[in-house]
């Protein structure tokens, strides 16, 4: 029978997969649509002005759903962890803080001028408050990204009157997995972006529908995707060498490795078998394992036995998911590749077997994005804090029914409120890019408040 820290896992769990889908997408979204409006301003195109309102209607769709998810997912901090709040406060607190007094600021500042703002200031004023809110959004990242890779790469602290105390803030905020989570997570939301600006251009070209924007859509997708993925897999690598030395335990789950060895050989695929600390149905590929391990055909690498079983991750999700994201990683670089190619011969817009592939990849970076997420969080375990903190340790102790109440009333909630706002979004894809409203230059305003007024004895 599942007990309440089990429930309290579950719930944490179930309500960060829905958060970290709308943030991945609004992150690339801002910046794309940075570039629009970039574009828009350069050749005064009606075509640039019809795709920057279809996708700010999205944006503002996926920004709301994403603020209303990240403040639910806050409160479990005091309710069902409290005792991480009281022991790592004094770190996490100030994290988040600055979030919100830099990143939530900046973009509540510039988000009403972007979404209402194009009729009453000037084109100019409002490409700054859409590049601003693109900023807030990497700022958002920065922080909260900071704040979770201290926990997994903690730094800087001192564990002082029983709570951890930051002792030098650079050490925390640049913890050792920092730099390397910051730019997989950024590259990862904007590939998450190009794959749906991709996929619905895809899916208006088989359909007939929109042509000239869906053109446009799919080669700046194509463009965009067959240079930042390959960037992502270097990237990937770099941050495994740093899971490397600073997670062993982690790596050792994500390969399914159980003895410490050299020429290590790469598991494609296998069944982990936890009881027996063994691998069924291995299919291994020898020595790759190593080379891209550590950069050496001889590299070591920890096994699952250097470490007692009560410091192990679960193995199976932690080993499946890093499949499932690396496997879509490749099969993005693959359909990048294809595409070039048929942009070289003059068939990117014609060969429906390419659109149909790229159609069904559409959901793809979110796929990905979730399965990575599985592997850092659940490779951590059983650390809240790697090495200093439990989780059963930062559980505060919620009764079996509170806990079942929370979960049961999140999920008919989210089915709810989540369901109405991705069916709102299907609705907007189905629509697509309509002709938008003409730019026209805001009247001039009044230098002195009270000349606005007409003088007296004119009617209004």
């Amino acid at each position: 029978m599942a007990d309440a820290e089990f429930l309290s896992r579950i719930q944490f769990g179930f309500v960060i997969s829905f958060h970290v889908l709308f943030p991945a997408f609004s992150i690339g979204l801002a910046s794309w649509l940075a570039f629009i409006e970039a574009m828009w301003l350069r050749s005064r195109s009606d075509l640039w002005r019809d795709l920057y309102f279809f996708w700010l209607k999205i944006f503002a769709v996926v920004f709301g759903m994403g603020v209303v998810s990240g403040i639910v997912m806050s409160f479990q901090f005091g309710t069902n962890w409290a005792r991480l709040s009281e022991q790592a406060g004094g770190i996490l607190g100030p994290l988040l803080s600055y979030e919100v007094l830099t990143a939530f600021f900046l973009e509540a500042t510039f988000l009403g001028v972007m979404l209402f703002g194009w009729r009453k200031v000037s084109d100019r004023t409002h490409f700054l408050a859409t590049c601003m809110v693109a900023l807030g959004t990497l700022v958002s990242s920065f922080w909260i990204l900071s704040a979770s890779s201290w926990m997994h790469t903690p730094a800087g602290h001192q564990f002082i009157d029983g709570s951890y105390q930051p002792v030098d803030w650079w050490a925390v905020i640049f913890n050792p997995s920092f730099p390397y989570r910051l730019t997989h997570m950024v590259l990862a939301a904007f590939i998450t972006t190009a794959f749906v600006v991709g996929g619905s251009a895809a899916i208006y070209l088989l359909r007939g529908r929109w042509q000239d924007k869906a053109q446009v859509m799919l080669r700046c997708a194509v463009a965009f995707i067959a240079i930042v993925v390959p960037l992502q897999i270097v990237a990937g690598d770099l941050h495994g060498l740093n899971v490397r030395e600073h997670q062993p335990a982690k790596l050792a789950a994500i390969e399914a490795r159980w003895e410490t060895e050299t020429h290590v050989p790469l598991t494609l695929f296998a069944w982990p078998d936890e009881a027996a600390e063994t691998n069924r149905y291995a299919v291994d590929v020898p020595y790759l394992g190593s080379l891209i391990l550590t950069h050496s055909l001889d590299g070591e690498v920890k096994g699952l036995k250097d470490f007692a079983p009560g410091d192990r991750p679960p193995v199976k999700p932690v080993f499946f998911a890093f499949r499932v994201m690396v496997g879509l990683g490749f099969a993005m670089l693959g359909l990048a590749a294809w595409g070039l190619l048929l942009w070289w011969r003059g068939r990117l817009f014609t060969q429906r077997g390419f659109l149909r592939v790229f159609a069904a990849m559409l959901p793809a970076g979110f796929v990905a994005v979730l399965a990575g997420w599985y592997v850092t969080e659940i490779g951590r375990q059983p650390w809240v804090i790697y090495g200093l903190m439990r989780t059963r340790d930062a559980f505060s102790g919620v009764d079996l029914v509170s806990v079942a109440i929370s979960l049961t009333s999140f999920v008919v909630v989210y089915a709810i409120v989540f369901g109405f706002g991705i069916w709102y979004l299907y609705r907007l894809f189905a629509a697509g890019p309509k002709q938008a409203p003409p730019r026209v230059e805001p009247e001039a305003t009044p230098a002195r408040p009270l000349s606005a007024a007409p003088p007296v004895g004119e009617n209004a």
